[in-house]
């Protein structure tokens, strides 16, 4: 009898780069909310107003990740939860274009065929077990993603076609990283090693504006 293991889910740092971080076990479940607006009209004539439509609202990823070190006897949070955690935490270095201040980075969840583009809105962490000197072992995280990109949505281009096999150029633009030009030309931030090796990068965290990339074809 054959098993199939499924892939690991991560979350990856859409505006800072580096590693996929790789949660220890895969969600039981998650779920998808989303809420329209909606509000009745002004005519006072009529048992039922007509409604007027206010505009969508982002959707909601809401899941529970469970995280245990007990046999390794290490701290949970230095070896899984803080990583999680500090993607709530404001970087100075990310401005936030309506008031020009830092604010957390952006992230994409990814898991099978969901790719959810978003930041994290809420996370409740709670400790389970422990060492004798107190040390958390095992911990549950209730995370929250409030969606931040329509995946119907084109994909913002600035890439020309002409490339040696017909693959497309990318000019690098303040604030690029390639996790996140691997979400914009492929629709999934971790194929950015692709982009990374097909033009010899070095220096994958840090991309100098202006410089034009090779984008493989999928």
């Amino acid at each position: 009898m054959s098993t199939t293991t499924l892939a690991p889910a991560s979350i990856v740092n859409l505006d800072k780069g580096g590693n996929p971080i790789k949660v220890m076990f895969n969600p039981k479940e998650y779920s998808i909310t989303k809420q329209n607006s909606w509000s009745p009209g002004k005519n006072k004539a009529t048992n039922v107003p007509a409604l007027d439509f206010g505009g969508g609202q982002p959707q909601q990823l809401t899941m529970q990740l469970f995280f245990d070190t007990y046999e390794a006897k290490a701290d949970v949070r230095k070896k899984y939860t803080d990583a999680i955690w500090n993607l709530m935490l404001i970087d100075p270095n990310l401005k936030d274009p309506s008031n020009k201040k830092g604010r957390p980075p952006f992230v994409q969840f990814h898991w099978g065929g969901l790719s959810f583009v978003a930041a994290i809105t809420n996370i409740k962490q709670n400790f389970t077990l422990f060492l004798p000197d107190g040390t958390p072992v095992r911990a549950t995280l209730d995370v929250t993603f409030q969606q931040a990109k329509d995946p119907r949505q084109h994909p913002k281009q600035n890439p020309t076609s002409g490339g040696i096999g017909g693959e497309r150029l990318w000019t690098v633009s303040e604030g690029d990283t390639l996790q996140w030009i691997s979400y914009s030309m492929y629709g999934d931030a971790t194929q950015w090693r692709r982009i990374a090796d097909a033009n010899r990068l070095q220096r994958v965290r840090h991309l100098t504006p202006g410089t034009v990339l090779e984008i493989p074809n999928a």
